[in-house]
């Protein structure tokens, strides 16, 4: 029965050496008699730290870490093979619990072959550090099992990072941020890398993850359900940033019977020049206007509070990928939902670890949320009732 659950908990331990110990821990468990022998106990020495391994500090394990004890010993000398009968006295009796908690440390997940998953996540103050945590809780709940987690600051020693990570038997890592997705550069090619939270990624920089740009196909599926009768979507935009995302949004408007307006505007002189005559010669009832994520044609204190205004004078619906827009007037948008994106990272991360040899690529965020104004849709005569509303995840102005 102890092995049995053991092997439920989704840790699928069949080495030769593994099924002896949890025999071993069984007996241990059981006869707890044979602990009380009059030997004097001998004191351990802790093993200095390898030369180039940071300090334990560098390290963040999530709610739920616990320190190495007499089960951790034993579990180490049994892999090394310097335990012999004699000594097994010396260690206490350990319930099921203890034993496989100690089975989920990252580091016998790699000595067994299988590697474990690591996070690098920018080392930042609030609000932006929740949504991180956020992240790392998803993947934990979609591994099971207790994910190192790395806190960098622009300036990591890279090559320090490299070392424990190697250390620590890391096969995959998540790196989440910019900063997070900086400090896989000095990584062996043998660490496999995801990214994710990460704005304006494009394929000229050859990743795989999640961006967190909103998919089109969502977006315009919920532009359809709001507004039945809109046949254009019009974007203004910067191809240097944003030109995978607007092959995307093709297809992806093409799909839900709409018509894809886009435009071209490499500075934000041409953004600021173009919006005003894009909107003035719309159709309120027709076309709509995207805000994508693109720092170019959608800069925040120049050209949002532009469109805002063109947009709420002409009554021409706009809609965004940043909710911080509905906030300020837009329609509607959608937002990152961070503890699905750390599920959905921790099942690609998995799939690499179990050999999944499907190439990966950048891909648009599909782990969404939607807020809304209602002000707004007010405004342009959408009146959207209690359980119209009740449809999004947040609804401003808040009550």
């Amino acid at each position: 029965m102890i092995k049995k659950k053991i092997f439920n908990a989704g840790q699928n331990l069949a080495s030769g050496a593994l099924m002896c110990m949890l025999a071993l821990a069984a007996t241990l468990a059981m006869a707890p008699a044979r602990a009380q022998q009059p030997t004097q106990p001998q004191p351990r020495t802790a093993p200095s730290a390898a030369p180039g391994r940071p300090a334990a500090a560098s390290i963040v394990d999530l709610p739920g870490a616990a320190p190495r004890n007499a089960v951790g010993a034993l579990l180490d000398r049994i892999e090394s093979g310097t335990v012999s009968a004699p000594q097994w006295a010396e260690v206490r009796p350990v319930t099921l619990a203890q034993l496989e908690d100690q089975l989920r440390r990252p580091e016998l997940q790699a000595s067994i072959g299988k590697g474990s998953i690591a996070v690098l996540y920018p080392n930042v103050d609030e609000p932006f550090r929740s949504a991180f945590v956020s992240m790392i809780q998803g993947i934990e709940e979609r591994t099971k099992l207790r994910v190192r987690s790395y806190p960098v600051d622009p300036k990591v020693d890279t090559a320090e990072l490299n070392t424990t990570l190697k250390h620590n038997g890391t096969r995959v890592v998540i790196a989440l941020g910019r900063q997070g997705l900086n400090a896989t550069a000095g990584l062996d090619r043998e660490i496999s890398v995801l990214v994710g939270g990460v704005l304006l990624l494009s394929e000229s920089e050859n990743v795989a993850g999640i961006s967190m740009t909103p998919d089109p196909a969502l977006l315009f599926a919920r532009l359809r359900a709001l507004l039945p009768e809109l046949r254009r979507v019009i974007v203004v935009y910067n191809p240097q940033k944003s030109e995978w995302l607007m092959k995307l949004a093709r297809d992806a408007a093409r799909a839900q019977g709409l018509e894809l307006s886009s435009h071209v505007a490499g500075d934000l002189a041409r953004a600021a020049q173009l919006y005003p005559q894009l909107i003035n010669a719309a159709d309120p009832r027709r076309d709509a206007v995207w805000l994508p994520h693109d720092t170019t044609t959608v800069e925040e204190s120049t050209i949002l509070p532009l469109v805002l205004r063109e947009s709420w004078n002409s009554g021409v619906p706009l809609f965004s990928s940043n909710v911080l827009h509905v906030k300020k007037g837009a329609l509607f948008a959608m937002v990152p939902n961070n503890v699905e994106l750390g599920r959905t990272l921790a099942s690609s991360a998995m799939g690499m670890i179990a050999g999944d040899a499907k190439r990966r690529s950048l891909v648009p965020l599909r782990e969404l949320q939607t807020a809304i104004n209602v002000r707004t849709a007010n405004h342009m005569g959408l009146n959207l009732g209690y359980q119209q509303q009740r449809a999004f995840d947040f609804v401003y102005p808040q009550p």
